[in-house]
């Protein structure tokens, strides 16, 4: 004969003893360097849809909580943020690029920063860029933040 209170205690103790390990698993460690080196080569795959004139593509490096300050009022979400710059991606020449100068990353490995220069179709830089990359899987990052600054002409400035 089973005693049920003895074999409800015995599930019991072996549903807690699982749950309790696997608490203890976690993220395994990612040396801040290759964390820095994942979001350049995002970053330059993300700024080459533009080159590419690959709109598909570059919806792929946006988070779906994107916040993307392009223009006088920010673009909220994937959705908006992809119909907002799909006039970017029409003509057959890219109306601008952008590539990373600068990629640190939290120690943590969830949130990143990159910036550098914004060029015009001529090479001009015209701006600087700076995002926010969130990880959203192992070794998967995407844009949760996106904002442009155009640059001063300081010899020119009065």
């Amino acid at each position: 004969m089973i005693d049920v209170n003895t074999t409800a205690l015995g599930w019991s103790q072996a549903f807690l003893g699982v749950a309790m390990l696997a608490g203890c698993a976690s993220t395994p460690f990612v040396p801040r360097a290759v964390l820095e080196q994942q979001v350049t080569a995002h970053e330059r795959a993300f700024a080459q849809t533009m080159a590419d004139r690959n709109f598909a593509a570059f919806q792929t490096y946006i988070s779906e909580e994107a916040i993307f300050f392009t223009g006088p009022t920010p673009l909220r979400g994937k959705a908006e943020v992809a119909a907002g710059w799909k006039r970017f991606y029409e003509r057959p020449v890219p109306p601008f690029s952008w590539g990373p100068d600068k990629v640190e990353v939290q120690d943590s490995g969830v949130l990143a920063l990159s910036s550098g220069p914004v060029r015009d179709s001529e090479g001009k830089l015209i701006a600087t860029f700076t995002s926010i990359w969130r990880q959203e899987a192992p070794g998967v990052w995407r844009v949760i933040f996106d904002k442009g600054n155009e640059t001063c002409d300081c010899a020119k400035a009065p």
